[in-house]
């Protein structure tokens, strides 16, 4: 299993995410995740800059670097025929080290242009069509597609990849791991669920299998878990209400009642490589191929001494 970094798009502006990806590659990491929001999940992360924008400045200023979206709603708040000439342009930026990691997206970044939040289903068949939208754009031939819920007309990539990008899909149900495995490219999930990947698995997807998980390093543990809880509290949020509430000011009120200890259990924190060890092994056991690691609150490079001195000699 590849251990890369995860640079947080809600939580750190577009200058400090390069500059986090050249410190990880001064550090022997070279692949990369990068989510792809309009807004932070509260206000206490307070940064959403714009994805390609830093991606393509990774690319300039990171050599080797491979990027993962994690990821790109590519149906609501961009039409797949635009998102398609985005992640064209990226790949190209990293001579093909582009994975165009695909999800049917949140209320809370999708809203903003004020068209109607679909239902699962529906939000389902508009990424898979979406893909298959994007897909014929990256031939480099000139599309006509009237779908069900896209139009494109005589669109052609002038600069189209130069071979096809492969999207992952995220998938937390049956369903979405239907669709994941219909697509066919990989699978995408932030925690080490063995039985999504089996599920995925089982029903023949292929590709490689991608994760993430967060971490707050400091020195003293109980420092960590009320930072973390501070900052990322949405990481317990319960259920479906990631996908389902439009606003900030909605998140901030459905975590209100999630205490440090509920953060603690799904973040690694403190100083114990053990802790970071034993989440690498979860994901390892669950059949994972790749998994990024994102620190919460600064401290950055200190924390990139700590994996690569200290966690990853271990493995």
């Amino acid at each position: 299993m590849e251990v890369g970094y995860w640079l947080a798009s809600e939580e750190y502006g577009p200058r400090e995410l390069v500059a986090q990806a050249q410190a990880a590659r001064e550090h022997g990491l070279t692949r990369f995740a990068i989510s792809d929001h309009y807004h932070p999940w509260t206000e206490s992360q307070g940064h959403s800059p714009f994805v390609w924008s830093v991606i393509a400045a990774v690319a300039a200023t990171v050599p080797d670097a491979h990027v993962t979206t994690f990821v790109t709603c590519p149906t609501l708040r961009i039409h797949p025929a635009v998102v398609a000439q985005a992640a064209a342009t990226s790949s190209l930026l990293l001579d093909g080290r582009f994975t165009f990691g695909l999800g049917s997206g949140e209320n809370l970044n999708e809203h903003v242009l004020g068209d109607r939040w679909p239902h699962t289903d529906e939000r389902h068949a508009m990424l898979e069509e979406a893909v298959e939208v994007m897909r014929r754009l990256w031939s480099g031939d000139q599309v006509t597609h009237e779908g069900r819920h896209y139009t494109v007309v005589n669109a052609r990539l002038y600069d189209p990849p130069a071979a096809t990008i492969p999207v992952p899909i995220s998938a937390f149900g049956p369903k979405a791991l239907d669709l994941a495995a219909r697509v066919n490219d990989g699978y995408v999930a932030s925690g080490p669920m063995a039985d999504l990947v089996d599920g995925y698995r089982g029903r023949g997807g292929e590709g490689p299998v991608i994760g993430g998980f967060k971490v707050c390093f400091r020195d003293d543990e109980d420092e960590a878990r009320e930072l973390a809880h501070r900052m990322w509290p949405n990481e317990s949020m319960p259920g479906e209400l990631a996908q389902e509430l439009p606003t900030v000011a909605h998140m901030e009120q459905a975590v209100s009642n999630v205490t440090v200890d509920d953060v603690a259990g799904s973040v690694v924190c403190g100083p114990d490589p053990e802790a970071y060890l034993g989440r690498l092994r979860e994901f390892e056991d669950a059949g994972f191929d790749v998994v990024h690691v994102q620190p919460i609150g600064g401290r950055v490079g200190e924390f990139l001494g700590f994996l690569t001195d200290e966690v990853l000699p271990r493995r």
